[in-house]
């Protein structure tokens, strides 16, 4: 009864549950019945006598008998997908989304709230009225259909760069705007559903890939943008990094005192810790494998109480202790007088010609957005002295461009982090290794791969995987392997290689990004899966094996060590699903930076201030302005060089 109270407490765009009302797919019934043929051949009707993985119990439940007997050519399935807190499945193998801990306090109002604009719940009349009620100027011009607003700054996107500018901009006496296309959420409101969650708070609901389908990409789109959303990891930049960017980019910043002073003041702001009282089973086997093999694993610090032990965070924290932007940065810009309009998505920045500077032909005036409610038709034009886009690299190069902006720069440099996974299993019976994949911190320790010359080559952590990703993710051989590979699903642990990579893509429009590793990135993520299944075995897995699509794996009882470095020869990196290779891979990116890189006019989009190289007064402070792969998790780097970066927009507005 707890577990249903709590699930209808959630936030009604995360409670999951049956379609309401009538839907129609459109498919005739033999377009039908072929699409039923097919997902009844990816998940078949089995009798339960034909599985080969134990159970809890002899016979098997009810639960476990209907799970293989279920089909996927069943009804609702594929007429309708459901995700309800009774769902029989989650039972069979073992997971449940209940959370011990409760909120670290009950807050009377949401924190936000006072400069929350929830364009969804408005009329155009109420809008106009709630708007003037936080202080905006707002005209309605009759000849062109817009409600004019003025501020001194407005900010598109509110996560770790859009959150961070709005806050010392607020904070420096400045009018400012936010505009966030997502929701406004808080740990009440999450229900720790993995559809709906992944739906609401994850850029096209958490299924984006590059066009030739090779990398997924999972980025925050939500207030607080990935901060929200996010593994808690807070890594600062790295000194090699700092000096590369200083000296070999020519960016002094990167090189000051400034700079480093700001990442403490991040770290500080966010409550980052430096220590973890408990480890989650995953980072457990991480740590045990390391520390078998003789290598070196280190806590990673995390803007949480070391005592978290969230393994949710990725549908937002529940218990409230993470410290994104939306529970810290934009927690300032709000009470300095900051709004924040949800549900509205910018549609391009307003350039005019610039007449007072021959440095750069435009000036921008401000944005032009509108509302995601049908209901509001008028567009908002939102005029300002500074305008920010903190969109997130795959959005703020699109934009730019579609804007009227032509330098080539922007949109080119994406970087991704991309990575493959290794799975372990370890049965129940080892003891010394306690709960699921699904508890416990997220990244709560790392192992650096290091190369004879210092060289970090790959950085292993362990990712969060729920029960729809794991199953989309781990390589489907037969559909008996794939509900035995379920059953095992609570003890089967993730490790992934993260690199710097030196490939790159581009991203001109929205949600059409391309993207090529080049051999090094290759060769550091083989070295990185070999390493990581070695601590895997080193841990006590039973059964290791990697994601490559033909279900690449061996077993561990009795294997000579002969056996496994053969299999450890056969670890490859292979192309996406449309490489014609004889096997493929999917690739997995949650980290995106580089698309409008800080740099010179010849090969940046923004110069060292995070202003446009040919629009006066329009900034960037987002991920996209990295002038590389970082190497590490980016949420630290990204603030710092935000803060940094409005620093220096206060004081220009200043003067």
């Amino acid at each position: 009864m707890e577990e249903e109270k709590g699930r209808r407490e959630a936030h009604p765009l995360l409670r999951g549950g049956r379609r309401q009302g009538s839907y129609s797919h459109g498919f005739s019934s033999r377009e039908m019945q072929s699409l039923s043929a097919i997902c009844g051949t990816f998940i078949p009707s089995i009798p339960v006598e034909k599985r080969h993985v134990g159970s809890r119990e002899d016979p098997p439940s009810k639960t476990i008998e209907a799970f293989y007997l279920a089909s996927g050519s069943q009804h609702p399935i594929p007429d309708e997908t459901n995700e309800n807190s009774k769902n029989p499945t989650w039972n069979a193998i073992g997971y449940s989304t209940d959370n011990d801990e409760k909120p670290s306090k009950t807050q009377r109002e949401r924190p936000l709230q006072k400069g929350i604009i929830d364009t969804a719940n408005q009329t155009e009349s109420s809008l106009l009225t709630s708007l003037a009620q936080k202080g905006l100027k707002v005209t309605k011009d009759p000849s062109c259909s817009v409600y004019k607003l003025e501020c001194d700054v407005v900010v598109v996107g509110s996560g770790s760069g859009g959150g961070v500018a709005a806050a010392v901009l607020a904070s420096s006496g400045h009018k400012v705007v936010i505009l966030e296309k997502g929701n406004y959420f808080t740990p009440e409101d999450y229900s720790l559903l993995e559809a709906p969650s992944m739906d609401q708070m994850y850029e096209s609901g958490g299924i984006l890939s590059t066009l030739d389908g090779k990398v997924m990409l999972l980025a925050g789109s939500t207030v607080g943008g990935g901060s929200a959303v996010n593994w808690s990891a807070c890594i600062k930049t790295p000194r090699p990094i700092l000096k590369q960017w200083a000296e070999g980019n020519k960016l002094p910043l990167f090189g000051s005192p400034d700079y480093l002073s700001a990442m403490d003041t991040i770290c500080k702001r966010m409550g980052v810790v430096e220590n973890c009282t408990e480890e989650g089973f995953q980072n457990q086997v991480l740590r045990k494998g390391c520390e078998s093999l003789g290598l070196e694993v280190e806590y990673v610090p995390r803007n949480s109480s070391e005592h978290h032990y969230c393994g949710s965070c990725c549908y937002g924290c529940k218990t409230g202790e993470k410290q994104g932007t939306d529970a810290t940065w934009l927690v300032d810009a709000v009470d300095h007088g900051a709004v924040i309009l949800t549900g509205c998505k910018a549609e391009r920045f307003i350039l005019e010609n610039n007449k007072h500077s021959k440095k750069k032909e435009k000036k921008c005036l401000g944005v032009v957005a509108r509302s995601l409610n049908k209901n509001i038709t008028k567009r908002l034009q939102i005029l300002s002295k500074i305008t920010i886009s903190a969109c997130g690299s795959l959005l703020t190069p699109p934009l730019m461009i579609s804007s009227g902006l032509k330098n080539p720069n922007i949109g080119k440099n994406l970087h991704l982090h991309p990575v493959l996974m290794v799975w372990g299993y370890f049965p129940d019976s080892i003891s010394d290794l306690r709960g699921k994949i699904f508890e416990g911190g997220i990244i709560t320790s790392l192992h650096k791969v290091v190369a004879d010359d210092s060289r970090v080559r790959a950085v292993i952590e362990a990712p969060a995987l729920g029960p729809a990703s794991f199953s989309t993710l781990f390589p489907w051989v037969s559909g008996l392997q794939m509900k035995e590979s379920m059953m095992k699903y609570g003890r089967t642990v993730h490790l992934f290689p993260l690199i710097r990579d030196r490939g790159s893509g581009e991203v001109k429009e929205e949600g059409r990004i391309k993207y090529r590793l080049d051999r090094l990135d290759k060769e550091n993520i083989r070295e990185g899966l070999r390493r990581a299944l070695r601590i895997l075995v080193a841990a006590g897995a039973v059964e290791v094996g990697t994601h490559r699509s033909d279900g690449q794996r061996i077993k561990c009882k009795g294997m000579r060590e002969e056996d496994f470095e053969e299999f450890l020869d056969g670890v490859t990196v292979e192309g996406g699903v449309r490489s014609r290779e004889e096997h493929c891979n999917l690739y997995c990116s949650a980290h995106q930076m580089g698309s409008c890189k800080m740099g010179s006019i010849e090969e940046g989009g923004v110069d060292e201030n995070g202003e446009s190289w040919e629009a006066e007064g329009l900034f960037v402070c987002d991920g996209s302005v990295l002038p590389s792969a970082l190497g590490v998790n980016p949420m630290i780097t990204i603030q710092s060089i935000a803060y940094c970066l409005s620093k220096r927009m206060a004081e220009s507005l200043r003067s």
